[in-house]
């Protein structure tokens, strides 16, 4: 059997033990995918799993409100709420994290199912849009003020920011997070930040603070002599492998400890 196979029927398994109740239904024939991809749902859709040719693709549909203590997420998912695991061969998920994630999305699915108060239907007020489309977001350390600032960047600045996001996790599952003067920033407890991003008109504009120490530069310059740019544009394009390899250069490196 291909290994891609194998490791859905394993993901199934965790899946049906996580939680007593969960159905299994098949939607969206592809070529890859030609008896339909796999939706397992209990109150609700709770995730997929899709085959591609080089990964199993697990995508929780409210992913961006779940815990994610194990860090099992590593890549965007399409929209504001989604999170994915991309599985590639060789790789397993860990069983105990993986079922705590799929109960937490039960729960999650449980307490939506419940009949919203007055109070609960109150529309959260739209993120303000600075110059270039850039979210302005009140200054905030964790995850939530980073989701918060992707969510509200428009069109497809947002999936730019769901993979920056998404890919320097990927590099350095430890990294903390902030948003500070209406960016996102990583960094090191302890060690500072060492990169940033900010949304302009015609790209992102990603900032590594000490990005003439890495290996080799990343090629945009800046008036900080000690930083380097990348620009991600609405093309898409990004050496990934290259940029990871930057964040886990720039990790190991002093930071910036503005506040």
């Amino acid at each position: 059997m291909d290994w891609r196979a194998n490791t859905l029927d394993r993901v199934r398994t965790l899946i049906f033990e996580a939680a007593p109740g969960i159905t299994e239904e098949q939607k969206w024939r592809k070529p890859l995918n030609p008896a339909g991809v796999p939706v397992w749902s209990l109150s609700g859709m709770i995730c997929t799993g899709e085959i591609y040719k080089d990964k199993v693709k697990l995508t929780f549909m409210q992913g961006a409100a779940l815990p994610d203590p194990g860090r099992l997420f590593n890549a965007p998912g399409t929209g504001a709420t989604r999170r994915a695991i991309d599985i590639r061969e060789g790789e397993n998920v860990d069983a105990a994290k993986f079922k705590a994630l799929v109960k937490a999305a039960v729960v999650r699915n449980n307490g939506a199912a419940k009949p919203k108060t007055k109070a609960s239907t109150t529309k959260a007020a739209p993120v303000k849009l600075l110059s270039g489309g850039n979210p302005q977001i009140a200054k905030a350390d964790g995850d939530a003020p980073v989701q918060a600032y992707i969510a509200g960047a428009p069109v497809w600045k947002r999936e730019a920011c769901q993979r920056i996001d998404a890919l320097i996790v990927r590099a350095v599952p430890t990294v903390k997070k902030s948003v500070k003067w209406n960016s996102p920033f990583y960094g090191i407890e302890g060690k500072g930040w060492f990169v940033s991003y900010h949304i302009f008109d015609k790209y992102v504009k990603i900032n590594f603070f000490f990005g003439r120490k890495l290996k080799p530069m990343p090629p945009v310059a800046s008036k900080d002599p000690n930083a380097r740019y990348v620009h991600l544009n609405e093309d898409g394009v990004l050496d990934e492998a290259l940029f990871m390899e930057w964040v886990k250069q720039a990790a190991t490196l002093p930071g910036w400890s503005g506040h």
